[in-house]
């Protein structure tokens, strides 16, 4: 049963929006609901008010399902970007920096384009999680042979990210705080130096799409900052003129007039 809304300050907005065009049915949730807060509970055998509160329930689920459904569609978008841009570089080695659970790895593992895959992450459990969905241990040998998996940190130089064509760094620099930031940029941009460079970080101009997020939020509690589309474009621009790459910038998800897609790309080119 649909717990009462206990004064809640937005109930007449929520339940209109999830019963539009049905006037009357809004009319009876109103009043259960103003039962609720007064202490009166609907009786099981109340047939009518069980099936509004059914109804708000069943729609309120389908639209977090819906919601859940977009933002899984923005994620499979970023990613199937990500490994275009990589399969346009012409690379034949790609480490993905901050790698999760592993579904980029899965993408290109599928290319024989990439002969040569690593994934590193700060976090282990999420590298074992990458290698449970990778199936590892069924894994035929030559596949193995391909990818690596290893714990790091990108704020900090380590020799194993080095040699490889090409990086993908998804979704992971607005979980830095900004100091560590020109650390990032001399361990990807100075000391690795990848031919290639695919980076995606969220676009602050977008978050007015969000419902639920006030203003000034960030989308997630563990983001440290997230930029607009001038500030990321500044920062990506004075990386790359000041290591020796080219940028160009990209949508992620579909734009909307003023400001722009939900996630931005930037893919620096090593030499001028």
């Amino acid at each position: 049963m649909l717990k009462p809304c206990e004064q809640h300050p937005e109930r007449e907005i929520i339940v209109s929006r999830y019963l539009i065009n049905l006037k009357s049915l809004v009319r009876s949730a109103f009043e259960v609901l103003q039962a609720a807060e007064d202490g009166i509970i609907p009786s099981a055998d109340d047939e009518t008010e069980q099936d509004e509160l059914t109804k708000i329930e069943d729609t309120a689920a389908a639209h977090t399902q819906l919601q859940k459904a977009k933002k899984e569609r923005l994620h499979d978008i970023r990613l199937k970007l990500v490994a275009e841009k990589l399969k346009q570089s012409g690379a034949a080695s790609v480490i993905d920096l901050g790698c999760g659970d592993g579904k980029l790895l899965r993408l290109l593992l599928k290319e024989k384009q990439f002969t040569r895959i690593a994934g590193t992450d700060v976090s282990y459990s999420e590298l074992e999680k990458s290698q449970d969905k990778l199936h590892w241990e069924e894994m035929p040998e030559k596949q193995r042979e391909r990818i690596s998996l290893f714990q790091s940190s990108l704020t900090y130089r380590d020799k194993r990210f080095s040699g490889f064509d090409a990086a993908a760094v998804v979704e992971v620099i607005e979980h830095l705080d900004p100091n560590r930031l020109p650390a990032l940029e001399k361990s990807l941009f100075t000391y690795a130096k990848p031919q290639t460079i695919v980076l995606t970080t969220p676009n602050r101009e977008y978050n007015v799409r969000y419902e639920n997020l006030s203003a000034g939020k960030v989308r997630h509690s563990d983001h440290r900052f997230e930029w607009t589309r001038s500030e990321f474009a500044a920062w990506a621009e004075r990386v790359a003129r000041e290591n020796n790459y080219t940028v160009a910038f990209f949508p992620v998800g579909e734009e909307e007039e003023n400001i722009g897609a939900p996630s931005q790309m930037a893919v620096f080119t090593y030499g001028n």
